[in-house]
């Protein structure tokens, strides 16, 4: 495979951040502007059992959610949306949101944000976390998350 054209990673080598410690989520960065010169951050978000993220919003990138496991809600503008393994949201620029996991066991999603807009530096400036062999299964699909 040309190295030149393909960025190949896998699971392990991977890193995780609490952008703050208070934080009751984790971000996986899979592939981002700083290490990998893409345009966009590709992350799996865990969400600890009832964590949430803070309410947000991104002036230029657009945030997607893929649910791999859990259950939660996504709240913004008109209200609530409830989410589960196989749904995925779409927020626009300056869009208003907090993603809540609602279920018994943890919540992972898959998070792409295009482009970035700060949002790798604002992962890479919090602080490393482990990744538990737990959650290591559930990435790898070897598992589904706890209930």
């Amino acid at each position: 495979m040309n190295t030149d054209t393909v960025i190949y990673r896998s699971a392990s080598s991977c890193e995780a951040y609490r952008i703050s410690p208070a934080d009751t989520n984790k971000m996986v960065l899979l592939f981002d502007p700083i290490s990998d010169g893409a345009n966009f951050v590709s992350i799996v978000e865990i969400f600890d059992v009832g964590g949430r993220t803070p309410p947000n919003k991104h002036d230029v990138g657009y945030e997607m959610f893929f649910v791999l496991a859990g259950e939660g809600l996504a709240h913004g503008p008109g209200g609530s949306q409830s989410l589960h393994a196989g749904d995925s949201l779409l927020l626009k620029p300056g869009t208003w949101h907090e993603i809540e996991n609602t279920g018994p066991g943890k919540l992972y999603c898959l998070t792409v944000m295009t482009p970035n807009d700060g949002f790798a530096e604002l992962i890479r400036s919090g602080q490393k976390v482990a990744i538990t062999a737990d959650e290591w299964e559930v990435i790898r699909g070897a598992r589904r998350a706890d209930p």
